[in-house]
């Protein structure tokens, strides 16, 4: 019989303790934010302050988007057929693909084919439009561009654009970004905005995110949104309901604005 013995650079654990990438997960625990300590799992490394923020702020992007999105539509579907909370969300979870919220990688290879052409050529437009014309030609989708609600843009991208100026990135890979929403309209004649896969995909592409965990890093910000989605629809929606993809509206709170210390909280972090 051959040697089962396998190692793992990931976690460890012993009778008296825990350890996440060498660190004792009872230090971690209300001392390092959740999205710090995934950041470690991931890539190894806790990150630096500003890096920190950014993984925070493009999580909490990813979090929802709506009970019309595929994902929670699926995960409602599930549960209104009587699945438990974690068939639903799982049902939810395999949804997530190169046409929603599965991305990121994609979108990622694109902007830095912008950035190597770019070394040779000089021009960030000129290599976007060279990526745009060789992606087409192969006929495959630029991921990262388009979005079937904000057709002029994602709301959600000027607040990450900011927060990544903020923190003292280079910028190059926002740039390459923008370079190719250019480059599509004129390839195209649409108006095919960066949506959160291509800003996420930029941002993660400025402070060296491993590609092959960038799509994992929007399904664990999403999975909440889904399991709320998949928990709503079990504790308030009768059973086998037909669920309208589009027929459906809001009736939750409306317009509310953050408590007054938590926006003091975030002026302060902004100026340390």
């Amino acid at each position: 019989m051959g040697n089962l013995h396998w190692e793992t650079k990931l976690s460890d654990t012993s009778e008296n303790g825990i350890r996440i990438r060498g660190y004792d997960l009872v230090q971690l625990i209300g001392t390092v934010p959740f999205p710090s300590v995934l950041y470690l799992l991931f890539t190894g490394e806790l990150p630096a302050p500003n890096v920190a923020k950014l993984i925070d702020a493009i999580m909490v992007a990813s979090i929802d988007h709506g009970a019309g999105a595929p994902s929670a539509l699926a995960a409602r579907t599930a549960a209104s057929g009587g699945a438990s909370l974690g068939a639903a969300a799982a049902a939810g979870l395999l949804t997530l693909g190169k046409y929603h919220g599965a991305a990121v990688q994609e979108a990622m290879e694109a902007i830095q084919q912008v950035i190597e052409i770019s070394k040779t050529h000089g021009n960030l437009d000129h290599a976007a439009e060279t990526v745009v014309a060789d992606w087409r030609q192969v006929g495959r989708r630029l991921a990262g561009f388009g979005h079937r609600q904000h057709k002029h843009q994602d709301p959600r991208l000027p607040r990450l654009f900011q927060l990544a100026r903020e923190a003292n990135l280079r910028g190059d890979y926002l740039q390459a970004a923008r370079a190719l929403e250019g480059a599509l309209k004129r390839a195209t004649g649409k108006e095919l905005p960066i949506n959160i896969d291509g800003a996420t995909a930029a941002i993660l592409c400025e402070i060296g995110f491993p590609p092959s965990l960038s799509n994992a890093l929007f399904m664990v910000a999403r999975i909440a949104g889904i399991l709320a989605h998949a928990n709503e629809e079990i504790a308030e929606m009768p059973p086998m309901r037909r669920i309208d993809p589009v027929d459906h509206g809001y009736a939750g709170p409306v317009d509310r604005v953050l408590p007054i210390s938590q926006l003091n909280d975030q002026t302060q972090n902004q100026n340390t």
